[in-house]
């Protein structure tokens, strides 16, 4: 099975593993605002830790649809503070940061950051997978159509399974040409795709094994949930837990979730069955 390391330390994915979310922006889809003070960010990181977060994914831009811009400066000067302050409270802990920029997960890394999470996994910059082959850390490239401001603007697929895989097909490939070994690969649930294309895409999620890959799911609250139930972000706690425990049939390795515990119990109890039918 998978063990990445993590600038020294290590990340074992012999069994499922929970990413805990820390958006410290001021307007996220579920959580925004919440989590803008120091201080408040790491009592959260305490918290998700305590409950088994495995890795912290640090996000200090928001990629909702209609979210304001930030720049390059701006992601830098809100991130930085937090990802010191974090790294100094919790030196084991294994810290990714979300972001899509190569000057930001240069300066993410020289402060502590041991992973980059890229939504638009290598395609905002040409430089963004050089750098990282440059700074040896794990790689997570996610499939996006489009980009944050227009992605749910009608997106279409003539088959979005099979176009989410020729994307990886290619990524992956490349990310691979330039040096970077350690990559997870994550088909970005809501990120230019209409509900019926999360759907189909997650009842094929098996085919991503094809890639030999670690594969991360972000289903946490997602539209995909709560508008199929006609409800908020802050009622699909359970229909999260429903489309993370069919992704972990379907082979997903990594929960990314915004409810630790939730998401760890999810896994104790999947790991309960298998053990169980292993036996038979």
């Amino acid at each position: 099975m998978f063990r990445l390391s993590c600038n020294g330390k290590i990340l074992d994915l012999s069994a499922p593993a929970v990413m805990g979310i820390l958006n410290i922006t001021p307007d996220s889809f579920f959580d925004g605002g919440e989590f803008v003070s120091i201080d408040a960010q790491l009592k959260q990181v305490e918290r998700m830790l305590d409950e088994g977060a495995s890795v912290i994914d640090i996000g200090a831009v928001s990629t909702r649809p209609g979210a304001a811009v930030v720049c390059q400066t701006g992601e830098i000067e809100r991130l930085i503070p937090s990802l010191k302050a974090i790294r100094s409270s919790f030196p084991e802990a294994i810290l990714s940061v979300d972001t899509y920029r190569p000057l930001v997960a240069r300066a993410a890394v020289a402060e502590g950051a041991d992973m980059i999470n890229d939504i638009y996994g290598g395609r905002f910059e040409a430089v963004m997978m050089d750098t990282v082959a440059s700074l040896k850390v794990p790689y997570i490239i996610m499939h996006m159509k489009g980009e944050p401001a227009n992605m749910q603007s009608r997106p279409m697929y003539s088959d979005v399974v099979a176009e989410v895989s020729y994307f990886f097909e290619k990524q992956v490939a490349e990310a691979r040409s330039k040096g970077i070994s350690k990559i997870i690969i994550d088909p970005g649930f809501g990120f230019g795709k209409t509900l019926e294309h999360s759907y189909r895409l997650l009842s094929d999620l098996d085919t991503l094994q094809s890639f030999g890959l670690p594969v991360m799911v972000g289903l946490s609250r997602k539209s995909m949930i709560y508008r199929a139930l006609g409800k908020g972000p802050e009622g699909a706690l359970t229909g999260t837990t429903v489309l993370q425990t069919i992704a972990l049939i379907k082979g997903a390795i990594i929960l990314r979730a915004h409810d630790v515990k939730e998401a760890r119990e999810t896994i104790t109890l999947f790991n309960l069955v298998k053990t169980y039918s292993n036996e038979q």
